[in-house]
């Protein structure tokens, strides 16, 4: 088992990785106010995940009101939540309840956010199943719903108890989400991390095959980047760079994902086209070289990532990109890269080379 910790003073908390973890309730009790959990899934990880996190659990007398959602980003709203709501007032759960959320980055951050309100405030602790959720949502404490206007627009930060990332959920998983997940560990690479980079190009093949060493190594280089990260800018305020790098593509990819509709594009097949964009832009601006752009393109294409976003047109884009949460009075920050490993936030691109990036970017 790997472990890391995210340094927060006294809210400060651990990030286990290895197989079979969630049958050790031995790495789970330490953790628990009470012995009383909501454990919050979706229908597909209740079939495949549910009995044996909750049996375990029980056998050491924990009692357990599971509470199973819908699948999917499009549920990621206000009437899911209120279904966690209305489970947990149902059943009389109290401020020594704690909240497992056992799934990908949806259910992550609507079962945090239901813990963050619930009678203001009840312990949470994240057992991510996808690598996303593995390598990036579970950890830092984000929490939150989408709204119309725009992706995780509602929410608040309310930093787990304990991670515990069970690899074994890894084989379980569809090629596609494998995918999605290694975008946002691509991102790493990109933004502050040049020798993991390189060591994707290099192993992307065997992550791809789910070679179990790789993918534990990534997990955890990820996280310790993510963790180096938050520890020094939990709340995002770093008026330059700070936790805000971590939004590489994001930008972008987020207004992708409200201009489909929500679930039509999976997160990391939205951060990877935002990436391109990203560096599309950087190097318009003067700071990446063509030969750079393309390194960048090939890594997410052998990922088996899209790297071409859909015509939504550039003024519908510049409208969606304006509802994200780095507009601050007005001014879009977009993160951008200085160079393979370094990234920056940028208010000053002009809005034509913007557009001139989008559309570079988009399918004809």
């Amino acid at each position: 088992m790997r472990r890391l910790n995210v340094s927060l003073a006294e809210r400060s908390y651990p990030i286990l990785i290895g197989e079979g973890l969630l049958s050790q309730t031995g790495l789970v009790l330490p953790m628990l106010q009470t012995k009383r959990v909501a454990l919050v899934t979706n229908v597909k990880l209740a079939d495949l995940y549910l009995e044996t996190l909750a049996n375990a659990l029980e056998k050491v007398g924990v009692g357990i009101t599971p509470i199973i959602l819908p699948d999917g980003e499009a549920h990621k709203n206000w009437e899911s939540l209120n279904l966690i709501y209305d489970a947990m007032l149902t059943h009389r759960c109290d401020r020594g309840t704690s909240v497992l959320a056992l799934g990908g980055g949806v259910i992550g951050d609507l079962a945090g956010f239901a813990a963050a309100t619930f009678q203001r405030g009840v312990p949470f602790i994240q057992i991510p199943t996808t690598l996303l959720s593995q390598v990036d949502s579970s950890v830092g404490g984000k929490t939150g719903i989408n709204h119309p206007f725009g992706k995780n627009m509602i929410g608040a930060f309310w930093q787990p108890k304990l991670v515990l990332a069970d690899t074994d959920t890894l084989k379980t998983l569809p090629d596609r989400e494998l995918s999605a997940g290694l975008a946002e560990i691509i991102k790493y690479g990109l933004i502050r991390d040049l020798p993991f980079l390189e060591w994707l190009e290099t192993n992307m093949d065997g992550l791809l095959a789910k070679d179990g060493e790789l993918l534990a190594y990534a997990i955890e280089r990820s996280c310790m980047n993510k963790a180096e990260v938050v520890a020094a800018d939990e709340y995002e305020t770093a008026r330059d760079g700070g936790r805000a790098l971590l939004n590489l593509g994001h930008t972008f990819g987020h207004a992708i994902e409200t201009g489909l509709g929500y679930g039509v594009c999976l997160h990391g097949e939205a951060v990877a086209i935002g990436s391109v964009m990203a560096a599309e832009l950087s190097q318009r601006l003067g700071w990446l070289s063509a030969a750079e752009v393309d390194r960048i393109r090939s890594l997410f294409k052998r990922a088996n990532l899209p790297v071409e976003g859909p015509k939504l047109g550039a003024v519908r884009y510049l409208e969606l990109m304006s509802h994200d949460k780095k507009v601050v009075a007005g001014r879009l920050r977009l993160v951008l890269l200085k160079s393979l490993g370094e990234a920056v936030t940028h208010a000053d691109a002009p809005q034509n080379q913007v557009v001139a990036a989008i559309e570079s970017c988009c399918r004809a």
